[in-house]
């Protein structure tokens, strides 16, 4: 079977508006270049963009000896509803915006010039709003891809290789011997023909480990030996190639076993592994919810740098680059369905089509995962009351059988709410149409929150323990204990206080913690250890993301005025990473928190930061890693220290601050702010020093710095360079603030952004300002040669920064 990438040449406008077409390539988004305004109904949680209705093309000729070929069309992801139609035909339509389809392609002309042109249209509809609580971006905004197969040909998605038993060799549990079991479905269903089968390593020297032939349209087990397990820790794939009736197929796959129960816990090839999770949503940061390779392997590059191993697809399922990526890197994967079952938490959203599209949708889901072995889990949903509900208990209970069914060997979770459902079975946060039709009626006013919304704003005004000590109430207990019993691990968001007391009360549960606080990161990972009925922790949020805005923001009036535009807010603010990818102090704290670093780490509050900021229970510090700031002698300076030690001691220009113990991790200290170096030294319980870490201030020269993430980049592949107000040794200024344009030769700017929460500019201009010092620009690099970015600031004079393309 022959794969085209069917991405170039398409077209786009917008339908509900008069508007002209636009040259572009998918994946696209077309909400990103949308208004923003408080008038738009999807207001804070869309970033306030505006939602629309759009049409794509492209025109395109089949050659003449495709006539007698089969040939199908993948789209992975088209937000949302989408109908697509060859030459006036309607060939495909349905309803999620988060799940991919295949389908013949038909009423197709073949041969060459204008009269065998065929025409491509996708209607994809996003102007019904609001539909979404996060940002959800607008089009094509995943791959398309073009098949053409014999008639007699494997099925797409047909080879399915899952792992029977493995038998690590030693405690590394990186080798060993192994059983697979290999089906290859075939369009011709009803035989049983041989396929021939080649197994190689997945590596420069592709080495042949395994070949032979098997029946096609059912399993057949074989053996393998000495081969590499695949672990988060030890992440090694093998690609298998089919061959039948000369159609030929790949696929890459791992070799893992994966078990769970209460004794032991959650076991990879036969070896404990605790979860140690972000949640994340699914836009690429400053590319929208454009899903591209490069992005999603930096994420998950970057989440694995600051401790974690595990990613939640918050909250539906995730695009199958981010798999691959996961499957190279070893990040293991927890894959969700959807935000909300039948009772709604936005007019238009998906509430009205779980029902009776769940099997299809959960059928596609488990298609695109099957056979990677970083997933280790599907949930059915997020924060739905229904599971407090006898309807919605049926649901869970058939979601969970219907997956077993589909794919016997992953366990099946959902992630509650706990005190959520309790309060909506009070009467608290329930949606109704007439509320939503005030909303719709009154856009700019504030909207009535209901579900998970309703449960984000309490916790901001009443902070998080209040709702985890809510959560830890009985009458919780009441309204999560069935549904919990009707899926393989129990999904507890902001539940940690149950814990103890329910591994007590319910021998046979297993406990996820599906969404938690980050401060709660520590408690977590001790208690975690010590029990094997907590399979692991998914912090909200691994990094920021558009929309939600502002929910998860600890920021200033210098950056956010009193009085300005609230279209304005942009990001959630709610990251241990921001949205450029930078790491917050926060994720110092993870990197202890989960025993990944022993620390110490520094990271001082802005220290003239004085003025009102907005709280958030999603963020437990806004500290950072400098000691620059001008003009602030003297100023009252918040440190904060990260470290897994006994006592940790503060020295600033080497006079001592004082020696302190601290708790979870975090030592904090008060002292007055002096130019100079500031440093920590941390002590094990007998006083003896175990680390040390320092920062300084930056001189007085101020240069704007440029810093590619990767030394060159191959040709049509994505740069992420960092612009910086820095001295003249690197070392960032975080009050100086300039605005800086930037130009490209040799590349396409795709995105320029900053990452303040609040940010009238958007990622779509070519001048932004800088936040806290920083910004970062997105380029995708052209023909081979050289990518040269030019930054250009008001204040600060111009540098220039040159890739190599390869």
């Amino acid at each position: 079977m022959q794969k085209i990438d069917f991405n170039e040449g398409w077209s786009y406008k917008r339908i509900d508006k008069e508007d002209e077409y636009k040259a572009v390539t998918l994946p696209h988004d077309a909400m990103l270049s949308e208004n923003r305004s408080i008038n738009n109904p999807g207001i804070h949680n869309l970033g306030y963009f505006e939602g629309g209705d759009y049409e794509y093309k492209k025109s395109f000729n089949l050659p003449e000896d495709y006539r007698n070929k089969d040939i199908i069309l993948e789209f992975e992801g088209v937000y949302r509803s989408p109908e697509i139609y060859i030459n006036g035909k309607l060939q495909k339509k349905w309803d999620y915006g988060y799940t991919e389809r295949a389908f013949p392609a038909e009423n197709l002309c073949f041969g060459e010039g204008k009269e065998n042109e065929n025409e491509i249209k996708v209607i994809a509809h996003n102007l019904d709003q609001p539909n979404s609580r996060w940002y959800s971006g607008s089009g094509i905004y995943r791959p398309v891809w073009m098949y053409v197969a014999e008639k007699e040909h494997i099925e797409l998605g047909g080879v399915k290789v899952r792992t029977i038993s493995t038998t690590p060799f030693d405690k590394t549990y990186r080798k060993g011997d192994a059983m697979i079991g290999l089906k290859v479905l075939t369009n011709t269903s009803a035989s049983s023909e041989n396929i021939r089968y080649r197994i190689f390593t997945n590596d420069e020297g592709k080495r042949l480990i395994a070949s032979g032939s098997a029946p096609s349209n059912k399993e057949t087990e074989i053996e393998l030996k000495d081969v590499y397990l695949w672990s988060a820790k030890s992440p090694k794939l093998y690609t298998i190639e089919i061959e039948y009736k000369g159609d030929h197929t790949r696929e890459n796959f791992g070799i893992r076993t994966l078990t769970w129960d209460r004794k032991n816990g959650m076991r990879v090839n036969g070896k404990r592994i605790l979860l140690r999770g972000a949640c994340i949503h699914s836009d690429n940061q400053l590319l929208g919810a454009v899903t591209d390779p490069d992005a999603e392997e930096r994420r998950v590059k970057l989440l694995k740098k600051w401790g974690y191993n595990a990613i939640r697809s918050a909250h539906n399922p995730c695009s199958k680059y981010l798999l691959d990526a996961c499957d190279k890197y070893g990040m293991y994967m927890m894959d969700e369905y959807v935000d909300m079952w039948y009772i709604h938490k936005n007019m238009h959203d998906y509430a009205g089509f779980v029902e009776k599209n769940y099997k299809e949708d959960l059928r596609a889901m488990v298609e695109k995962d099957y056979n990677h072995p970083c997933v280790v889990m599907y949930s059915t949903g997020n924060e739905v009351a229904e599971t407090g509900e006898k309807r919605g208990i049926v649901l869970t209970r058939r979601m969970t059988e219907y997956l077993h069914e589909l794919d016997a060997s992953r366990p099946v979770s959902c992630g509650v709410n706990i005190f959520f459902n309790w309060l909506y079975s009070m009467g608290f946060g329930i949606y109704s149409d007439e509320k939503a039709k005030k909303d719709a009626e009154n856009p700019g006013k504030k909207k009535t929150a209901v579900g998970s919304e309703f449960y984000n704003q309490m916790a901001g005004i009443l902070g998080d323990t209040f709702m985890k000590v809510g959560a830890a109430t009985y009458p919780c207990d009441v309204k999560t204990r069935d549904a919990f019993a009707n899926m393989d691990i129990a999904g507890y968001n902001y539940g940690i206080l149950r814990y103890k007391t329910d591994l007590k009360k319910y021998p046979e549960r297993l406990i996820l913690g599906s969404e938690t606080f980050c401060k709660d990161a520590y408690k977590f990972y001790e208690f975690a250890k010590r029990n094997p009925g907590v399979i692991g922790d998914f912090v909200w949020a691994g990094q920021d993301y558009i929309g939600e805005a502002g929910i998860g923001s600890w920021e200033y009036e210098d950056y956010a005025p009193k009085n300005a535009d609230p279209a304005g807010w942009l990001t959630a603010g709610s990251g241990r990473l921001d949205i450029t990818g930078r790491p917050l102090g926060e994720a110092y704290y993870t990197l202890v928190a989960l025993d990944r670093k022993k620390g110490p780490f520094i990271a001082v509050k802005p220290v003239y930061q004085t003025g009102k900021h907005t709280p958030s229970a999603w963020k437990m510090t806004d500290a950072i890693r400098s000691w620059s700031y001008d003009g602030c002698e003297g100023y009252r300076s918040e440190v904060e220290v990260y470290a897994r030690a006994e006592e940790v001691e503060l020295f600033v220009n080497g006079v001592s601050e004082g020696r302190k113990k601290g708790k979870d991790c975090v030592f904090r200290f008060t002292v007055s702010y002096r130019k100079g170096t500031i440093e920590a030294v941390s002590y094990d319980k007998y006083g003896n020093e175990i680390g040390r870490d320092s920062l300084s201030t930056a001189g007085s020269k101020n240069i704007i710095t440029i810093k590619p993430e990767e030394e060159c980049v191959c040709k049509g592949h994505l740069s992420y360079i960092r612009i910086a107000i820095t001295d003249e040794n690197g070392v960032v200024k975080p009050m100086e603030k300039d605005r800086i344009k930037v130009s490209v030769t040799g590349g396409e700017l795709l995105a320029l952004g900053n990452a303040c929460p609040y940010n009238p500019d958007g990622y779509l201009k070519d001048e932004t300002f800088t936040y806290y010092g920083e910004m970062l620009a997105i380029v995708r690099a052209q023909e081979a040669g050289k990518l040269t970015l030019t930054a250009t600031g008001q204040k600060n004079g111009s540098s220039s920064c040159t890739i190599d393309i390869r």
